[in-house]
């Protein structure tokens, strides 16, 4: 077996193999801070102890029920709860700089400190601290949702590659549930730590994640990009097997790059992440886990916190069959599946709400009726769960080429954070329209699945130089077929010259022999 960039010719070690999944695997504990916060945050501003320091009193008696008259303004809640977002719009502009100059690996140990700053200025009882405690931590929330999925893609081997960057959906998943879980355990206390206990959790989450950064290597596609410019060009050339003077091995890549029409075809694969991350937000997921109580409240459901709980459990556990079913089935055939689910379930939901769900029984609700809503809305998280949660991650972390694969990241990342920061307030607004919202949300799913037909190709199985190979060789809609052309036959270059199996060892499948470059 060939070796790798280093010129060494004893192959890939078991050892080494082990080490790059553990080096990406352990990347994905960042999905834990997004998902924690993003849990805790809805119950934390529903607190009586949070409401009596930060919210007001009604003397008219008309707000704030159950919670003695202690409310907190609608600008105020969308406030509080988007803010994150404006933080993680300027993390992300911040994430190319970082991780191109200090490392990935550096960039997301610097993001766990900032995400700490943040986190420890939401422990004040003053309201502008708060507020600006959420933007630092959506700083570092932002620089760690670019950088990990980044880190994973140029370390974990390409036949798991999608179940390792899944593995950050994943990991958002069950920061959602233990937020429920903190949350729940800390809700009737009569003190400040009813909300500070499940705040100052986050602490924990980053400082494992930057410990354990600090005893994983650099990103091997990060040390050829940053080491002796020959010498990157020589071993990437090697790697890929192009001319070392090729446009695939260029080194680096400027934000207009990422937009323009090369041979690469980079400005398809720029729109591309921009549009799938932003379809994503368009399927109303953020809607369920951000204004789920409240739309269940809505509703006329009974006991809409466990719901919520149940909920979080449904996303978890189906997260965890959709990242194995990310490299079997393939990542366009997900989307398609996902989109579709996700559509007619939320149709469904919709049309019995607007029909049956308006009718009453001789105990006030139509039970029939709020068992059909929660299970397709269950059945709507599954679909989102097994297809676009951890499939949009996979895709946006491979399609990039390496010269402006840092640079790829923050531009969809801006789109992506922009649109979060308009969707959470409007979920203030659009929980007002009750169950009819989700005949918006179904539309939009139909919009996810035409546009990952035309804008989706299938990946794999196929290396980062691979996928580059397919960008330039094939049409989208016949991706697949292409795909297992160049698989079949090893197929490396441009110019279809095919190779031995031997010698398409890509850097991904040898991470530890980089560093001996």
């Amino acid at each position: 077996m060939a070796g790798g960039p280093s010129g060494t010719s004893e192959g890939v070690s078991n050892a080494s193999l082990v080490w790059a999944i553990v080096m990406s695997a352990f990347a994905a504990f960042g999905g834990i801070l997004f998902g924690y916060d993003t849990g805790t945050i809805g119950g934390v501003i529903a607190m009586q102890d949070w409401l009596n320091v930060f919210g007001q009193f009604d003397p008219t008696g008309q707000l704030g029920k159950d919670t003695n008259g202690m409310y907190l303004t609608t600008s105020n809640k969308s406030l509080v709860v988007s803010i994150l977002s404006a933080g993680t719009f300027f993390g992300a502009l911040l994430a190319f700089p970082m991780g191109d100059m200090v490392g990935r690996k550096w960039g997301i140990v610097c993001s766990c400190v900032i995400f700490s700053l943040g986190v420890g200025l939401q422990l004040d009882t003053k309201w502008a601290t708060f507020v600006v405690g959420r933007v630092i931590a959506g700083i570092g929330v932002g620089l760690v949702s670019c950088l990990v999925p980044m880190y994973q893609s140029e370390c974990s081997p390409k036949n798991i590659r999608g179940l390792i960057v899944g593995l950050y959906q994943l990991a958002i998943t069950i920061g959602a549930l233990l937020a429920a879980i903190v949350l729940n355990s800390t809700k009737d206390e009569q003190s400040h730590a009813a909300w500070r206990t499940p705040i100052a959790v986050q602490f924990a989450w980053a400082f494992i994640l930057g410990g354990g950064m600090l005893l994983l290597p650099e990103s091997p596609r990060y040390l050829l990009h940053k080491g002796r410019v020959d010498k990157a060009r020589r071993a990437l050339a090697r790697l890929t097997n192009r001319p070392a003077d090729s446009l695939e091995v260029e080194a680096d890549g400027t934000y207009a790059d990422c937009f323009k029409n090369t041979k690469l075809r980079n400005g398809l694969r720029t729109w591309t992440g921009i549009m799938l991350q932003g379809w994503q937000q368009l399927t109303g997921i953020n809607f369920i886990f951000y204004y789920g109580t409240t739309f269940f409240q809505s509703a006329g459901i009974q006991n809409p916190f466990i719901i919520t709980i149940i909920a979080d459990v449904v996303n978890t556990c189906m997260t965890i069959v959709g990242i194995n079913l990310i490299d079997r089935v393939g990542r366009r055939r997900l989307l398609l599946i996902g989109a579709t689910g996700m559509m007619v379930c939320e149709y469904i939901v919709a049309i019995v709400g607007v029909t049956a769900g308006k009718t009453t029984t001789g105990d006030g609700v139509n039970q029939t009726a709020q068992r059909v809503l929660i299970a397709f809305v269950c059945f709507y998280i599954a679909f989102f769960a097994t297809s676009w949660g951890p499939v949009a991650w996979v895709v946006t972390g491979e399609i990039f080429p390496l010269n402006i694969r840092a640079k790829g990241h923050v531009a969809l990342r801006r789109v992506q954070l922009a649109l979060e920061l308009c969707d959470r307030p409007n979920g203030v607004a659009t929980a007002g329209l009750k169950v009819k919202v989700f005949f918006i949300w179904g539309s939009t799913c139909l919009g996810c699945l035409i546009f990952t037909y035309f804008f989706i190709p299938e990946t794999k199985g196929l290396s980062l130089e691979q996928i580059d190979l397919l960008y330039q060789e094939s049409s989208i809609i016949n991706s697949n077929k292409y795909r297992k052309k160049m698989i079949a036959e090893s197929e490396t270059h441009a110019h279809h010259d095919k190779v031995t199996a031997s010698h398409d060892e890509s850097l991904e499948d040898h991470p530890a022999n980089v560093e001996k470059v």
